[in-house]
């Protein structure tokens, strides 16, 4: 069993003791620990908003949150199955003091998380993050009296998500719907089912193949979007059954794309695409984390703006891109964020620009793909004990690669001539991501070997 407590929300397995999976008094700790600070931070505000992926844990999940927040005097808006950029567009939609998304986002099944919006719909910054923990760890919480109870009001925000896609100037419907594309999409049996055909469908899409989109919860495959997990939209867009593939994640902030050869266009790519069509639109600055791909940093170069990195995650991305003015952000795990419509992943609307684009250069997918920069990105992983000083490790790292350029704002990441290694230690799993760049795979699998090596011989030491 598992938990995870982080400034983002509270993720672990269902079940359990209390404090070792994610237990219905974990839910309700946590819960009431979250809008004890949306109290002190928005004290004339009594609305939050609760949406969920489809796990099979989500109805449990649900029932324990909204019954806590409305135990607590809050009036909750509970939209049901819906996205994380649905959810965060309707804490805004409602003007509420915050919002709860029911999502453990790429983590398999047994998983669930509560993720904690701001009155923004963006998640809470690192000091508001840090007091809803420390909140929780002192159980310093009062709930309301009887007379002064909370509601439940239940909405969809769907068509109203897809309106604010559609109202985006770069976003051609018309010219979408004359192209008469098939699209396949594999949403991995969770909310994309419902909410990607239903905006293809908003983009005059007429011809789409459903792979996995009945919302049950019961992935049909591995829930994170890497090539390996995604051989049947692969295999069908190789017989040249179709002109594009979009995969989501189970709450449809990640997006993957499939080229019409069955080959993958590479998630790391999907922000790099988009941006490269915004910024031949709208000149401006761009910024990713610092786990993703140079070709972003390339591609605003080369239409005269800034790139910036951040800390990885999205509240740092967010942050970055609001310092910078950046038109267009996001992570190289196929997060689009686009503030002319919210400071969020989205995959809705990563499609919608994708579509825009391709309609406008009139290329296929593959040939749009080798316009763009060329490097290839090696994503590995080491396995934590419980015992495993990671600081210390990454400390020694540091030391041993001091001639390099050196980034420690997240982890240790290493900026060799020839490509990258960016070691940092998971917020949502025990282990070391180790990411590595260069322009070929054996390269980049080459300089993540080295470092690997180098951190498990410090592991036995």
């Amino acid at each position: 069993m598992s938990l995870v407590k982080s400034i983002s929300g509270i993720r672990g397995t269902i079940g359990g003791r209390v404090g070792e999976g994610l237990s219905p008094v974990d839910i309700v700790r946590f819960t009431a620990a979250y809008a004890t600070q949306r109290r002190a931070q928005m004290p004339d505000n009594n609305t939050i908003v609760v949406g969920r992926d489809a796990r099979i844990s989500g109805p449990m999940v649900d029932g324990l949150v909204c019954s806590t927040l409305m135990g607590m005097g809050y009036n909750v808006v509970n939209i049901g199955l819906a996205s994380t950029p649905t959810t965060e567009l309707a804490v805004t939609g409602e003007k509420a003091a915050g919002g709860i998304i029911l999502t453990a986002s790429h983590n398999p099944k047994q998983w669930n998380a509560l993720k904690l919006l701001n009155e923004l719909g963006e998640f809470l910054n690192d000091a508001e993050g840090k007091e809803v923990l420390a909140i929780a760890e002192r159980e310093d919480f009062v709930f309301a009296e009887v007379d002064n109870l909370g509601s439940i009001t239940h909405k969809d925000y769907l068509d109203y998500h897809i309106r604010q896609v559609l109202a985006l100037p770069l976003v051609h419907a018309e010219a979408i719907a004359k192209r008469n594309f098939t699209v396949a999409v594999d949403c991995v049996n969770s909310v994309g089912g419902i909410a990607i055909p239903a905006m293809l469908e908003a983009l005059g899409v007429k011809n789409i193949i459903r792979l996995n989109c009945e919302p049950t919860g019961h992935f049909a495959h591995n829930p994170e979007p890497l090539p390996k997990h995604l051989t049947e939209i692969s295999d069908l867009l190789r017989q040249g059954k179709a002109d594009v593939g979009f995969v989501v994640d189970p709450d449809v902030d990640r997006l993957a794309i499939v080229c019409e050869n069955g080959e993958m266009f590479v998630e790391e790519y999907t922000l790099v695409s988009v941006a490269d069509y915004v910024l031949s639109h709208t000149c401006g600055n761009t910024v990713s984390n610092l786990s993703s791909s140079r070709a972003l940093r390339d591609v605003t170069v080369a239409h005269g703006g800034q790139y910036s990195a951040s800390a990885v995650g999205e509240v740092n991305v967010v942050t970055e891109m609001k310092r910078v003015n950046a038109v267009i952000g996001g992570e190289g795990n196929g997060g689009v964020i686009y503030p002319a419509c919210h400071y969020g992943r989205d995959a809705l609307v990563g499609v919608a620009l994708f579509l825009s684009a391709l309609t406008e250069n009139g290329l296929k997918v593959s040939e749009w793909k080798q316009r763009l920069p060329e490097y290839q990105i090696s994503k590995n992983r080491i396995d934590l004990t419980p015992d495993t000083d990671v600081d210390a490790i990454l400390d020694s790292i540091k030391t041993l690669y001091k001639d390099e350029r050196i980034d420690t704002r997240d982890g240790v990441k290493i900026d060799f001539e020839e490509g990258w290694v960016h070691l940092r230690k998971s917020n949502t799993e025990p282990i070391i991501r180790v990411y590595s760049e260069a322009v070929t795979m054996l390269r980049a699998d080459q300089l993540a070997g080295q470092i690997i090596d180098r951190v498990h011989a410090l592991m036995q030491q």
